[in-house]
């Protein structure tokens, strides 16, 4: 199982994928908000999207995984 975790802390803006999509290596899955800033969160490697762990409005930490692959 593959993870993509959060890159900083924020709030999710912005889920791009849904279970079961294909991403390739470099696609943007989730969108977080930090500091008015958006902050795009891509996967590293391609795969199918198992599970989404947070939904828009949440706040995540550094390090918290976001959606797992498979």
């Amino acid at each position: 199982m593959k993870e993509i975790t959060a890159s900083m802390a924020g709030t999710v803006w912005q889920v791009l994928v849904s279970e079961g999509d294909e991403v390739t290596a470099g696609q943007t899955v989730v969108i977080l908000e930090s500091m008015k800033m958006e902050i795009p969160v891509e996967a590293a490697e391609a795969g199918n999207v198992e599970s989404i762990k947070f939904a828009s409005g949440d706040f995540v930490n550094e390090g918290d995984v976001l959606v797992t692959l498979k």
